[in-house]
């Protein structure tokens, strides 16, 4: 079972994980991390962990006031995706998933899923490591149009190493 979490302020972050959770192709749970704790999410072997980005690269509030410390990831495969506004937060585009990327890696996750920025306009993002996005960069205000497209790519790209 594939644990997918997100934290969703407006409802975009929510319907990527929901959309993920249905075009997977795998046995998944999509949670809240409102409804989940610790616990819930360490007794998942695979996860798919999402944000949005709030004010200047900010974690959404959820996973703000989450307690990281308590995960225990040694070795769990982790792919992360996050919402961004990549024209007026341009220079902090999808920082969000770069907090929970962090978070999570200290923890020990496996991160996998890393995306081009090819085909991207934004001035600079935190989840850009060796030119790459940690995860999947989605952009509901600006380039809804794109999304399904991207998680439909990604989850071929991923999907081999949650099987």
């Amino acid at each position: 079972m594939i644990g997918i979490i997100f934290g969703s302020s407006m409802g975009n972050t929510e319907e990527a994980a929901e959309f993920i959770g249905e075009n997977l192709g795998l046995e998944n749970e999509v949670l809240n991390v409102t409804d989940v704790n610790p616990a819930k999410i360490n007794s998942y072997d695979k996860l798919i962990v999402g944000t949005s980005t709030w004010g200047s690269g900010d974690l959404q509030d959820d996973w703000d006031s989450f307690d990281f410390s308590a995960l225990n990831l040694n070795g769990k495969v982790v792919a992360f995706f996050g919402m961004g506004d990549s024209q007026s937060y341009s220079d902090e585009y999808c920082n969000g998933m770069a907090k929970l990327y962090d978070a999570f890696v200290k923890q020990g996750a496996k991160a996998v899923g890393s995306v081009s920025t090819d085909g991207y306009t934004f001035d600079g993002s935190d989840a850009v490591r060796d030119g790459k996005f940690v995860g999947l960069a989605l952009d509901a205000d600006n380039e809804s149009e794109k999304t399904e497209e991207r998680i439909l790519a990604w989850i071929e790209q991923i999907k081999p190493l949650f099987s």
